[in-house]
Parts: structure tokens; C-alpha cells; sequence
């Protein structure tokens, strides 16, 4: 590996400028399509350079970078090993579209661990206490395929108070996987300029619905092989009428076991039918008997619905 540039003294906008020539650790989430933030599309947009990178100016960024040396500083008093910070943006010399930043580097027995701090919130406590989320082991798995480590020590502060530390290891076939999805996206979409076909990600259909939420009341010629794509959304829309059906059947048969009961266990599985009861607002009504007040709690709100005829 070698030293694109030094970090430390670089404003968050020249980082992330600098960032677009190659494929960063937190990018490969989003190229595997399990980002839940991020589309592939919007990736693309970035590293060729028709798009802006995107800063993330969330109250979550912001205190995940400002935990960052308390997660650093426990862990290293949790452990007893030592972490030592690099601040430079790092480059594959054999897969020179592969970058790291890392957070942090350990010498453990002579040999070069990385090391990684996240903070989460308490709504992924439950994850952390069965192992590291998915993006997260992608992403330390590129870091050693660019700096060669064997081995990642990761570290989170979950919910602002529980505190978590995992080490992965170095996965040959894993970081093979990477290196060939990478180098596919970085050849085909970045390089030659072709943009992805879109996936069914909750990132990519929000990007979609976000970017292009009007319309120009135009009809166009689509392509030729869009017809194909018409054909296949019709037999998904099958496929999903005829399993709503069977899952139908299959929750009024249990409903056929419990009749009265609101429970019912069988082979360790709990099955159970409760009275669920909510309070609504009789629109109707309101909106006959007191039209001022249904008037002036209207709120506007649109969508593009798609359809296929």
C-alpha cells in the first residue's frame, strides 16, 4: 500500500473530495446493495464526479465523530493493547481503486491489526451482542485486503452506555468476493461511465422516489429492453397475489387452532391472536359536521405512483 495523502490536515470537503478516486471501506456496503442509506446510484453520481460527495451533517455523524477517542480510549483500557492512529488516506498498490482510512492501527505480537470505532444507538443493541453488523464486516475486510493485516479489532459504544469489542479475522474467499465487486464497479460504472442497474434495495428505491419525485407530463419512447422489465414486474406481481393468498390460508388456519384462545405454543413457536384496539379519527364525519376544522388540518402531500398497463 501506499500514502495518497495525509489527513489531518485536511478540511472534511477535501477529504471527501479526495475520497471520490477510488472505493472506500463504507462504500462497499452500498455496492453490495445492504447500505440501508446509500443506493449504488448515488455512489456512481459521486465517483464520476456528477454529483457532490455527500457531507453527513446528522446529529449522528456528528457525536459518532466526537465518540470516536472515548471509543478508543476504552478500548485500549479495556484491553491493554495499544492504538495508534494514522491519519493518512491509504491506497492498494495492486488494486489501486481499493482505499482505507483508518481509524486506527495495533501492534499485536509483531504483527499490523487494524482498528475500527463505531457508536450506534440503542435500537442495535441486540446486534452488537450477537456480533458485527454486515456493512461494518465488509468494510473491515477491505481495509485488510489494502494494508495486508491479518486481523481487525472492532470496538462500539451502543446506546450511549454498553460497550462492545469483537475482533475479526482476516477471510481470503470474503476478500476475494470484495476485491472482484469492487474492481467490476470501479471498471464498469466509474471508469467506462455506465450507470448500474438498479436494485431493490430500500436505499435505491428512496433515491429514486426522492430524485425524480415530479413529473414533466411527457411521454417517452422507453428502450427495447425495458419491455422484458415490464414482463418480469407482471409475474412478480403474480407471484405476490398467489403468496398473500397462501399466507392468508396458512394465518386462518392457526386462527382455526386458537378460536377463543389468544395464545398457543407448539414445538417452541408461540402463536398468538390478540385484540388490538386504537383510537381513529371519523373523517367523514368531521369533515360533514365541521368542515373549518377539517379544513385547516389538511396537509398537502404527493407521490408518483408507478403503474403498468
Amino acid at each position: 500500500m501506499k500514502v495518497v495523502v495525509k489527513t489531518n490536515s485536511l478540511s472534511r470537503e477535501e477529504w471527501l473530495k479526495y475520497r471520490t478516486g477510488g472505493i472506500g471501506g463504507s462504500d462497499v456496503s452500498i455496492i453490495a446493495g445492504i447500505n440501508p442509506f446509500k443506493s449504488v446510484h448515488q455512489l456512481w453520481l459521486e465517483k464520476t464526479g456528477q454529483a457532490g460527495p455527500e457531507q453527513t451533517d446528522s446529529e449522528y455523524a456528528h457525536f459518532g465523530t466526537l465518540l470516536e477517542p472515548i471509543v478508543r480510549k476504552e478500548f485500549m483500557e479495556r484491553t491493554g493493547l495499544k492504538v495508534r492512529q494514522k491519519h493518512m488516506l491509504l491506497q492498494s498498490e495492486e488494486h489501486p481503486f481499493m482505499f482505507a482510512d483508518l481509524d486506527g492501527v495495533i501492534n499485536d505480537g509483531g504483527e499490523q491489526a487494524v482498528f475500527e470505532a463505531k457508536t450506534a444507538s440503542a435500537y442495535k443493541q441486540e446486534v452488537w451482542e450477537e456480533g458485527i453488523p454486515a456493512p461494518y464486516i465488509l468494510q473491515v475486510q477491505h481495509y485488510m485486503a489494502v494494508t495486508g493485516a491479518k486481523k481487525t479489532y472492532i470496538a462500539a459504544l451502543v446506546g450511549g452506555n454498553h460497550f462492545y469489542h469483537h475482533v475479526v479475522e482476516r477471510d481470503e474467499e470474503m476478500i476475494g468476493k470484495i476485491i472482484a465487486m469492487e474492481e467490476y464497479f470501479w471498471n464498469t460504472h466509474v471508469l467506462n461511465g455506465v450507470e448500474p442497474v438498479p436494485d431493490g434495495s430500500e436505499a435505491t428505491t428512496n433515491y429514486f422516489n426522492s430524485r425524480f419525485s415530479k413529473s414533466n407530463g411527457e411521454t417517452i419512447a422507453l428502450p427495447e429492453e425495458a419491455l422484458p422489465v415490464c414482463m418480469e414486474y407482471d409475474r412478480l406481481s403474480e407471484e405476490m397475489k398467489k403468496l398473500e393468498k397462501a399466507k392468508n390460508a396458512a394465518a386462518n388456519q392457526l386462527k382455526s387452532y386458537l378460536k377463543e384462545a389468544e395464545a398457543g405454543t407448539v414445538g417452541g413457536r408461540k402463536v398468538t391472536w390478540k385484540l388490538i384496539s386504537k383510537n381513529t379519527v371519523d373523517t367523514k364525519r368531521l369533515k360533514s359536521e365541521k368542515p373549518e376544522v377539517y379544513n385547516s388540518f389538511l396537509k398537502d402531500s404527493s407521490y408518483r405512483r408507478l403503474s403498468i398497463a
